[in-house]
């Protein structure tokens, strides 16, 4: 199984701590029945961060005017909203929750150019409400579409969540497909689109991020 690099910094501390505790549990001699439970519970907690740091592959698929699941995990929101800040248009806006269970990568949703990549501190809160767009700790990437105008992806950090990766940068080309970037432990994406497009899922729905196809945008 591949490990994302977002992971190494992350797997190799762990490594390191969990060794040394139990290096120092056999040098003091310590019971074996908190030697073993103590190396079987950093075993399984070594399982699961390297499983939550897995990179699939993705088998992609590069049209104009599809927009691409951005992450793996439930739809918790297909709603029409007043985006007042980037667009200043209503747009259709998808979101997207990753429990800790999912693949955390992000992905480029649609075709385009990069117009603008901005961070923004703010709250932790459970990142399925949906105030957290607006009020949780977020990284705004602004997509100038290939025939659709103009495409917001929002980045949000969790309860738990305590970093927000991005790849890209202001100006650069995108396709489908491109890693856009990685949030740790819990997290959301937003994607905003044009009110007229032809939305392909609904509340609740599971999608795979670089794979799902979400909504075909109209042409401009």
């Amino acid at each position: 199984m591949k490990i994302h690099k977002a992971g190494y910094n992350v797997i190799l501390v762990y490594a390191l701590i969990a060794m040394s505790i139990v290096l120092l549990l056999i040098y003091f001699n310590v019971s074996r029945y908190i030697l073993y439970p103590a190396s079987i519970a950093f075993f399984i907690l070594f399982s699961f961060i390297i499983r939550f740091f897995r990179s699939p592959k993705r088998n992609i698929s590069i049209s104009n005017n599809q927009v691409i699941a951005p992450a793996d995990g439930k739809v918790v929101a297909v709603e029409e909203v007043d985006e007042k800040d980037f667009i200043n248009e209503k747009r259709i806006q998808i979101s997207i929750f990753m429990s800790i269970w999912d693949v955390h990568i992000n992905w480029i949703p649609v075709l385009g150019k990069v117009l603008s990549t901005e961070h923004f501190s703010g709250r932790y809160m459970a990142a399925w409400l949906p105030k957290s767009s607006e009020e949780n700790e977020r990284q705004i990437t602004l997509i100038e579409s290939v025939n659709s105008g103009k495409i917001l992806v929002r980045q949000i950090a969790g309860a738990i969540a305590r970093r927000i990766i991005t790849y890209v940068d202001k100006g650069e080309e995108i396709k489908i497909g491109k890693q856009l970037g990685f949030i740790r432990f819990g997290s959301r994406v937003d994607v905003l689109i044009p009110v007229n497009s032809d939305i392909k899922v609904k509340l609740n729905d599971k999608v795979k991020g670089g794979e799902s196809l979400i909504a075909e945008l109209p042409n401009s």
